[in-house]
């Protein structure tokens, strides 16, 4: 099968619903499957790379920041990958076409829809759904909210990661069915052997240094458990870096929390690697790779009760989740995992248990199933 897919963002540059791309093409492409993938060129990354069946083509689109697109670089993306779309659907004729997030990709997929014939699938990531992230895209979506629908109706398919991603989806095109495929890993690269914990017990934050990722609270809810011995490392950046290290030094961490800055995929999963809990206070989320990640390493779990988490603690066996209301909340959870070895061991190993769900390997023939039957 020839699929082409879209998305704005893609690995080193973007966050999870990049590197949920990144899997699934390396999955399908190594099951047979020819993938062309169109995404943002950003820096200095190569405009062209060939890996096997998978080639990935970065399209000049005015965007500047990896961790950030704004709808100048959204609307330059849907235009340049249009454009090259069109030359692609001449040449090399895909027969089925796979967009992240439906906006901005969804726009692309639409119209090269309309004028090619050529089916498209969407999936939804959350911060692509009105109401989803509405800290970070409530103001974009007064006003493109009308142009929205028509995306969802003509997708031949529409899926969600999370039933929340899908329940919000539902309530903005009610009369748009959506089937949920979470996103997956790779259970067996992804495997940590025999779990040991650290000495002393390593937190970690993985996420852009955005409010949507309330980062501030990681600083401030470790402050408050600063008599237990812990070690944290937060990975990523943003606009609220500035803002994270002045409250680590007024809090006096510098010592006990080292910001590592923008890190790449498989740099995270190394800090995965020497950690022992995922503190993740976000205040919005789809199905987030991180937890997925996290969860197949068996990183015990402090989380908000929101979204895409829901899906992937069990209360009292792999984490915590707590109302993102609740500050002194995120303390106490922390208090009982980092104050006792034995449940922090209990839940990384439940953790890794509970992984099982994700198998890329299933993940993958999900989406096989509906490329087929969409044809």
């Amino acid at each position: 099968m020839r699929i082409l897919v879209l998305i704005h963002e893609y690995p080193p540059v973007g966050g999870g619903g990049g590197r949920v791309a990144q899997d699934l093409c390396q999955r399908l492409a190594s099951a047979g499957h020819e993938i062309r993938l169109l995404t943002a060129q950003c820096g200095d990354l190569p405009a062209f790379e060939e890996q096997g069946s998978l080639i990935v083509e970065r399209l000049p689109s005015w965007r500047r920041e990896p961790f950030r697109a704004d709808l100048k670089a959204m609307a330059g993306y849907v235009l340049a990958a249009l454009r090259r779309g069109l030359e692609l659907t001449r040449r090399w004729k895909p027969e089925i076409i796979h967009a992240h997030f439906a906006v901005p990709a969804g726009a692309t997929a639409w119209s090269l829809s309309v004028l090619t014939g050529i089916p498209y699938i969407l999936t939804a990531h959350l911060g692509d759904v009105p109401g989803g992230v509405p800290e970070k895209t409530g103001k974009w979506f007064r006003w493109i909210f009308p142009f929205t629908p028509p995306i969802w109706r003509r997708a031949r398919s529409v899926i969600a990661v999370s039933g929340f991603t899908r329940q919000l989806a539902q309530q903005s095109y009610p009369d748009v069915p959506v089937e949920v495929i979470p996103n997956g890993v790779d259970l067996k690269a992804l495997d940590p052997g025999e779990i040991a914990l650290q000495d002393p017990p390593r937190v970690v934050f993985a996420g852009r240094f955005m409010p949507q990722k309330n980062p501030l609270q990681v600083v401030r809810a470790l402050a408050e458990v600063r008599d237990l011995p812990w070690q944290c490392e937060m990975l990523g950046d943003g606009p609220l870096m500035e803002a994270v290290q002045q409250e680590i030094t007024a809090c006096g961490l510098q010592a006990r929390i080292l910001l590592r800055g923008w890190v790449t995929p498989e740099q995270v999963l190394q800090a995965y690697a020497r950690s022992d809990l995922l503190f993740m206070p976000s205040l919005s989320e789809g199905l987030p790779v991180a937890g997925v990640q996290a969860l197949a390493m068996g990183l015990a779990l402090v989380v908000s009760r929101i979204g895409g988490w829901v899906d992937l603690v069990q209360e009292g066996q792999n984490g915590v989740m707590i109302p993102v209301d609740s500050p002194s909340g995120f303390a106490g959870a922390l208090r009982d995992l980092l104050g006792s070895p034995e449940k922090l061991y209990a839940a990384r190993q439940a953790s890794r248990r509970l992984a099982e769900r994700f198998d890329l390997d299933g993940i993958t023939e999900a989406y096989e199933r509906i490329f087929r039957s969409s044809l």
